[in-house]
């Protein structure tokens, strides 16, 4: 199973591994508070696409697009991912204050395709 959250949410037992999706650390939150398993920062946006994107929602459709093709290259690191989704619950950690358009909510999308194949 797979889950998303803001990072500066409370954490919960229900959150089994929290893994930080961001490429940057979530500002005025220290490392004990945030209680990270993981920081899986190569699967984040490129800076450059990042700042392109700035949270505008009139370029969600467009952000997708182009975050899914960066994460044709970490093939490596989603396989990774996957397969700690099938054996535990995995939180993908967030700081965006949009809970919609964000790169956490795409990753997930992306990790549940590849969970609905069979393993290999």
């Amino acid at each position: 199973m797979i889950q998303q959250k803001r990072v500066y949410e409370p954490t919960e037992r229900s959150d089994g591994c929290r893994i930080l999706v961001d490429r940057l650390w979530p500002r005025g939150l220290s490392r004990q508070r945030a209680r990270i398993d993981e920081w899986m920062k190569e699967l984040a946006p490129s800076t450059a696409l990042r700042q392109w994107f700035g949270h505008d929602p009139e370029k969600w459709a467009e952000f997708q697009r182009r975050y899914k093709a960066e994460l044709r290259s970490q093939k490596p690191l989603l396989d990774r991912l996957t397969r700690l989704a099938r054996r535990r619950r995995v939180t993908l950690v967030y700081g965006a204050r949009d809970e919609t358009h964000n790169d956490a909510v795409v990753l997930a999308g992306v990790v549940r395709r590849r969970l609905a194949r069979p393993a290999r």
